[in-house]
Formats: structure tokens, C-alpha cells, sequence
């Protein structure tokens, strides 16, 4: 579908004005010519007048977004690519030298982060299912960039057992204040994963950002249990932020047919999946009649329907002072970005936004404190400004 045909139903459906657009013919191999499509509209929102502007709109399964602190930003695509963006162009280039994927379903390339010292040590982190024998396997690594070509490639952890099918794989990275790096891996669609700690699956992990193991894991003694679970009982987490200020760890948890959870992740807790939830299965039988257990951890907030929770940012930049503490979260089968206001560790209030712009991937902060977005169905890469001042 033409993107400029997708941004103007969009304003359509919300019944706000253009600003600025152009459009440009591409090339052959699909990339666009200088100067992008680009398409801008205003929309009001319950706190806030915000501009949309459209950078990019031929993204096919983007999953995660990262800055490198120089104007770059890097973009996954599931199938196995990361464009690289400049001063948010397209640059028309693609990293080289990253390693195969299993690209199946859900599995494929999924986050990037760049490590919080990137300006020091140029490390880049990814999680992807990596091929194995017997399928896949959520993986960890982390490589350098040299022009556009990975170099000093490694993996830091493979998670086990294999699988074959591409079901719930997570996943999203993130760092603390130490720089222990976190990352979340789905059940595989088998529920009984997430309660077993001898499987990596259905957890939230904490490793060093070499890979090695903290001492101080909540498992790391525990007779046959996977030593970098932080926690378990976590469906398919897709999303997931550290608060730098109040040192707390957060996820958004894709839940069956209702039941998506926003948790407050802590150090060898259980969520519950699927002892308790507040989902059903897909066809409508029950899964549980347990919405709650001594021992297991109640959500901060649900959601019943699903909106298809994905990934999530926290807003802490003054460019936008009416949301700031609000949790942004992407939401795919709801087609927008809930904003979730916040009070402390409670969940006070929710505005959706950009409802009907597509299957929302993911969205972040940038290092300069703008908001982005990335969608699927749609394939945009939409940059939000607070329009008041600009």
C-alpha cells in the first residue's frame, strides 16, 4: 500500500491536518532516493498537542532500535537485516557480516541496544534465534561497527533447550546502573516452561555484559536450575525499560487472549504464567481459574481485551512534560501506543494514542530525548514532536 495512502487515512481516521509532505521515486533494489518520503500531521492528544513526522515507511517486521550517540541509528528487521539511519535518513545502508538467523514465525532478529560506555567500547548488543541443531535458540551477542560491517562478533549466551517452531522468543535488552545487562525469552508457546527452571524459557535472564554470570543470580545455587534466570513465570515478554532514577526494572508481558501484564520485574520472582492469568486460551477455553497465588506476582496493570503488548519506553525528557514518568507501550493487535500514567509503581491512568497507525513494534527515547516509533503492516519509522515551540 502507498505510504502517503496509509498517513492519509490516518488523518482521516483522526481528523487532523497535514502539514508537510513529500514523496520520491525509488530505485530498483527498493531503496529511496534522497530526499525521503516524508509526511508530517498534528493530532491532540488528552495532555498534549504532538506532530507526527513519518522518517522512513518501507520497514517490513522491524523489532528494536538503538542510537550509537553519533547521529546513527540502527534498525532490526526480523528477517535477519539492521538499516543503519543518519540524522534520521535512511542511508541505504545495511550492516554487513551478521551471522544467519532462524527466521521462523516469531524468531528471527529481534533487539539491539548499544552498551551505556559505547563511546568508549563500541560494543552493540543483539538478541536473535540463533540456528542449532534441533531449531532455535534465543542468543545473545554483541559486535562492533566498523563503517557498515560487524566485526569481533560473538555470542554471549545461548539459551537452551533448542526449539523448533518459532513461537515466543521474545525478546528485549536492556542495562541497569551497573551495566548488568537483562534480557526476556518466551515460553515457546509451551506453557509448562515458564514454572521449570532447568529451561531458559518463559524467564527474564541477567548476565554481565561479557556474558559471564553474576554470583549474586537468584538461581545460581540451585540444584539443575539455568544460573542466569532472574525471573520466571513470564509468558512471551516482549518489552521491557530500566528507570535509571528509581532503579527499577519494568515489562510488558504478551498475554494469551486478554491478560497482556505490565510487571514490575524483580530479583527471583514468579509471575504466575500459567499457574495464574487473567487470560484465556486463543480458542476460548480457560487456561486457569486462578487470577491470583501466595507466591506468585500480581501485574501492575492488565489488559482484558489484549492489545498485544510489545515493546515499551518510560518518558523522561522534558521535551514532553505532560507525559513525563508515563510508560509508552507498543501495542500490536491494538494498532497504537498506550500511554500508562504512572505513580510511583501504580498504574493511575491510559490514553491510547495514534490509534490505527499500524502494528507498533516498538517504541524509545531517543538520547536526545524524542520519541520514536516503528511499525509493522504499515512499515513506519515516525518520529513524535511536542508541537507547541517547534
Amino acid at each position: 500500500m502507498n505510504p502517503i495512502k496509509i498517513i492519509l487515512a490516518i488523518l482521516i481516521f483522526l481528523g487532523v491536518s497535514t502539514i508537510a509532505k513529500s514523496c520520491t521515486p525509488k530505485v530498483e533494489d527498493g531503496t529511496p532516493e534522497a530526499p525521503l518520503t516524508e509526511f508530517q500531521f498534528s493530532t491532540e492528544t488528552e495532555k498534549m498537542s504532538i506532530k507526527v513526522d513519518t522518517l522512513y515507511s518501507d520497514l517490513q517486521n522491524p523489532w528494536g532500535m538503538t542510537w550509537l550517540g553519533d547521529g546513527k541509528m540502527l534498525i532490526t528487521e526480523r528477517k535477519g537485516e539492521i538499516l543503519i539511519f543518519d540524522k534520521d535518513e535512511f542511508t541505504g545502508q545495511r550492516v554487513q557480516g551478521l551471522p544467519a538467523v532462524y527466521a521462523k514465525g516469531q524468531a528471527g532478529l529481534l533487539d539491539i541496544t548499544a552498551h551505556p560506555d559505547y563511546a568508549q567500547n563500541g560494543w552493540i548488543y543483539i538478541a536473535y534465534a540463533k540456528p542449532v541443531p534441533g531449531g532455535g535458540a534465543t542468543t545473545i551477542a554483541r559486535f562492533k561497527l566498523n563503517g557498515n560491517t560487524a566485526t569481533s562478533f560473538e555470542d554471549l549466551i545461548v539459551t537452551t533447550p533448542a526449539w523448533n517452531g518459532g513461537t515466543h522468543y521474545g525478546s528485549r535488552i536492556v542495562f541497569d546502573n551497573q551495566n548488568f545487562l537483562f534480557f526476556t525469552n518466551g515460553e515457546r508457546g509451551s506453557q509448562n516452561n515458564a514454572q521449570n527452571l532447568s529451561n531458559s524459557h518463559g524467564k527474564v535472564h541477567r548476565i554481565h555484559d561479557d556474558g559471564r554470570i553474576p554470583t549474586d543470580n537468584p538461581f545460581v545455587n540451585t540444584e539443575n536450575a539455568i544460573p542466569s534466570i532472574w525471573t520466571f513465570g513470564n509468558r512471551n515478554p516482549q518489552g521491557m525499560i530500566f528507570d535509571q532514577v528509581n532503579n527499577r526494572l519494568w515489562s510488558v508481558e504478551h498475554g494469551p487472549r486478554g491478560g497482556d501484564e505490565l510487571n514490575l520485574i524483580e530479583k527471583g520472582k514468579n509471575y504466575g504464567w500459567p499457574v495464574i492469568t487473567y487470560g484465556i486460551n486463543y480458542n476460548g477455553t480457560p487456561i486457569t481459574d486462578l487470577t491470583e497465588k501466595e507466591g506468585m506476582e500480581q501485574p501492575v496493570k492488565y489488559w482484558v481485551p489484549s492489545i498485544a503488548t510489545c515493546g515499551m519506553t518510560l518518558v523522561t525528557s522534558d521535551n514532553y512534560p505532560a507525559w513525563k514518568g508515563n510508560i509508552l507501550v507498543a501495542a500490536l493487535a491494538g494498532t497504537h501506543i498506550a500511554r500508562v500514567e504512572m505513580d510511583g509503581t501504580r498504574a493511575t491512568g491510559e490514553e491510547k494514542l495514534l490509534q490505527g497507525i499500524g502494528r507498533v513494534r516498538q517504541v524509545s527515547q531517543s538520547p536526545d530525548g524524542y520519541i520514536y516509533a516503528i511499525t509493522e503492516g504499515t512499515g513506519l519509522l515516525i518520529k513524535l514532536l511536542p508541537a507547541t515551540g517547534m
